[in-house]
Parts: C-alpha cells; sequence; structure tokens
C-alpha cells in the first residue's frame, strides 16, 4: 500500500510519526479540509501530467486552477492531466492519495508559487485518508523538488 511506502520514506528523516490517519476519506480537497480542520487553500493538492511521456507532479495549494496559458509558456505543450489509470502506474499513488514523497522512479516533481503564502501545508501521505504538515522548506527537502513554477491561477489579487 502507497501509504506504508510514504511512511518507509519518511523514516530515513525520522518523520514517519507525523503522518496523520483519518478515520474519514481526504481525497479531495474539500474532505482533507474536513478532515484536518483548515481552509482548503492550505491543502498541498498533486495534480499529475504527462509532457513529453514523462510523468509529473505539480504541487499546488487547493483554492487554485491550472493556468493553461502558463503551464503551455513553462512546459511548451498543452496540460494534459494524467487519467485514473494512467496516475497509479505512472506515479505511484492512487488518484485520492496521490502525493510527491516515495514516487516512481522519473517523476519530476514541481513545486506551485501558490503554497508560499503559507507558513504550513497539507499534502497527502499515498493514501485516500492521509496527510502531513509541512513547513514550505520542509516541503521543498521532502517532495525533492526539481523547481518553483508558477503555473496556476485564482490565488492573486
Amino acid at each position: 500500500m502507497a501509504i506504508e511506502k510514504v511512511k518507509e520514506y519518511f523514516k530515513k528523516y525520522d518523520m514517519e510519526n507525523r503522518v496523520l490517519e483519518f478515520d474519514v476519506s481526504s481525497a479531495t480537497v474539500e474532505l482533507a479540509a474536513e478532515a484536518l480542520h483548515c481552509e482548503p487553500c492550505r491543502i498541498a493538492k498533486s495534480l499529475s501530467f504527462q509532457v513529453n511521456g514523462n510523468p509529473i507532479l505539480v504541487v499546488a495549494a487547493g483554492d487554485v486552477k491550472v493556468d493553461n496559458a502558463k503551464y503551455k509558456a513553462k512546459f511548451g505543450t498543452k496540460a494534459k492531466m494524467l487519467t485514473v489509470e494512467e496516475v497509479e502506474a505512472m506515479i505511484g499513488h492512487a488518484v485520492g492519495g496521490v502525493c510527491p514523497f516515495a514516487v516512481n522512479e522519473g517523476v519530476t516533481v514541481y513545486l506551485d508559487e501558490s503554497l508560499k503564502r503559507f507558513q504550513t501545508v497539507f499534502p497527502a501521505c499515498g493514501s485516500s485518508n492521509s496527510a502531513i504538515e509541512l513547513t514550505i522548506p520542509e516541503l521543498e527537502k521532502y517532495s525533492a523538488f526539481t523547481e518553483w513554477v508558477d503555473v496556476c491561477k485564482g490565488w492573486q489579487n
């Protein structure tokens, strides 16, 4: 199970005990915010795409949408999300628990600028009823991200 992979991953940092598991689903931004008693914008959602045949994750704030023009300018292609079937095979986690930790080899992780407005955010941990609270520097460290990108809209004034 993917949550076990994520806990194992966090073990090397002595952080596996920070993984939160809920009795309720946290598979969507709204459900995760409810389970965590926080604002939906603080949920760090992991969006799965394919760029030139390669899987990528864009981790973004829960209140944003992908801006197609910005995405195309950054990645040189139209934003094409992976199908439900492709996500688990290519990323290593099922929809509802996708996160930037313990992903398959070859997955490139990007962090969207929309996250920088928060002290801490809550990404999932490989299952549809898990999360972890991380500071932005912790998210950078543990996600093994490639770079910060600005490919989302709906969060700036």
